[in-house]
């Protein structure tokens, strides 16, 4: 018996002994997790010689997570797809505006122009250009970065095609060598001269391939969705909303709470079953009663009725929402309304104040679109010269102007007077004000002139 209770005694001693030795462990891997118990991805080096580069993924399995993270918002979260949206219909809207001009200071002639146009709207209106500018742009803040591919027809026609990030990657035997990391090989020590990229395994040259990126700096070789710094927000603002609505859901459906004072548990067992009406099902007996809208209720001595609808604070967690919202809209750059379409809590005066900031990145957005756009629109010029449907010279001739649509979305008579003033001055073009009004110049004066005949 002594043995007995001296071997449970060693094994409590021992018992208590683990335990203490556990409750002191640290592991040293929590240093590594964020707040939501997530693992904090690695600084990467992006496979190349010289300081560390300050992006969230260390190789392209990383930056896949991350991609594919931020692909589920948007296509799930209601405000992650509201704010991509809008951001479209900004930077595009109607869509951009393309127009050949004569360069300044050269002699070409108008049939040259006509003909740089008529190259122009031949490879807008093969590639649908419209709506694929629309998915660019969708695409650059989903996935951080756009792959278009040219391919060109021996007439000279030139079509573009997307690649997917994930197409793009390292083959395995190029594993270990740097200028090749990421699927992109670039010159040695020199990231943003590129000389070719992998697709599916395969070599492409560069000259093939328009890689657009974005939320990086130069010498990172891909881009970082637009998502990412406040996915989080985005996934706690789903549950906050998603627990707000079962909450809600739950007290709403229970109309009242009788409450009976002094009675024993088995005498408000058989009260129930007394007032209610008796259904099986699975096995299980319940009691279920029915009040009809109107219903006036006796309570008897003792018995009190709640109605747990009638405490429902939804304020506060409102508050918690919003602060939330206001977060990622910090991110995107956009007043929260812009972000939510939810204009309550602003009026006329203080949403002018808001879009300012906006309409300043919007304005440099739709720059680099532009300069991207032009980079495109001169591959198809130049195939176009190569075939001889235009002269070799033709980019020391020609010039192609790109105007977006106007961010100004207020004070239209304001504007309308400013160019007049502009106009009167000769400082600003009948066609540049026609691409400013979104119209086509030499339309518009066949219109006129057709006008004119059916007038006389």
């Amino acid at each position: 018996m002594s043995d007995s209770i001296h071997t449970n005694r060693l094994d409590n001693r021992l018992s208590e002994a683990c335990d203490a030795l556990w409750d002191l462990f640290v592991d040293p891997r929590e240093a590594y997790l964020d707040d939501a118990g997530s693992w904090w991805n690695a600084v990467a080096s992006d496979g190349a010689s010289g300081p560390r580069l300050a992006v969230p993924y260390a190789d392209l399995q990383q930056l896949a997570e991350i991609r594919n993270q931020c692909r589920q918002l948007s296509a799930s979260n209601e405000f992650a797809i509201n704010g991509i949206e809008n951001r479209v219909s900004y930077l595009v809207g109607s869509g951009h505006v393309y127009r050949a001009s004569i360069r300044k200071g050269s002699h070409a002639s108008v049939e040259l122009e006509r003909e740089v146009q008529a190259v122009i709207d031949e490879f807008l209106r093969v590639n649908h250009w419209h709506a694929r500018q629309q998915e660019i742009v969708r695409r650059l803040d989903r996935d951080g970065e756009v792959f278009l591919r040219y391919f060109v027809d021996p007439r000279g026609t030139m079509q573009i095609r997307f690649v997917e990030p994930d197409q793009v990657a390292t083959p395995r035997e190029l594993a270990n060598v740097s200028q090749a990391s990421f699927g992109i090989h670039c010159e040695q020590h020199d990231v943003e001269t590129v000389l070719g990229y992998y697709i599916d395994g395969e070599p492409v040259e560069a000259a093939e391939i328009q890689h657009r990126k974005a939320n990086v700096d130069a010498n990172v070789k891909r881009g970082l969705p637009l998502y990412y710094p406040v996915r989080k927000n985005l996934k706690r603002i789903e549950k906050l909303l998603r627990n707000m609505s079962v909450v809600a859901e739950i007290q709403s459906a229970i109309a009242l709470i009788r409450r009976h004072r002094g009675a024993t548990r088995s005498g408000v067992e058989q009260f129930v079953a007394d007032q209610s009406e008796t259904q099986s099902l699975g096995g299980r007996t319940q009691h279920l009663s029915h009040y009809p809208p109107g219903t006036i209720l006796d309570a008897p001595a003792g018995m009190e009725y709640d109605f747990p609808a009638a405490g429902i604070d939804a304020g506060s967690f409102v508050t918690i929402l919003q602060a939330e919202l206001r977060a990622v809209a910090a991110r995107l750059v956009m007043p929260e309304f812009m972000f939510t379409s939810d204009a309550s809590n602003s009026n006329y005066a203080s949403t002018l104040v808001a879009e300012g900031p906006a309409v300043k990145m919007f304005e440099r957005l739709q720059g680099n679109l532009k300069h991207a756009d032009a980079e495109v629109l001169w591959r198809a010029v130049g195939h176009a010269a190569r075939v001889g449907k235009l002269p070799p010279d033709v980019r020391k001739l020609v010039d192609i102007q790109i105007t977006p649509p106007s961010l100004q979305v207020r004070d239209h008579l304001r504007n309308c007077q400013v160019e007049k003033i502009a106009f009167d001055s000769g400082i600003l073009s009948p066609q540049t004000w026609s691409l400013k009004l979104g119209l086509d110049y030499d339309q518009e004066q066949k219109n006129l002139a057709m006008h004119g005949v059916e007038e006389s």
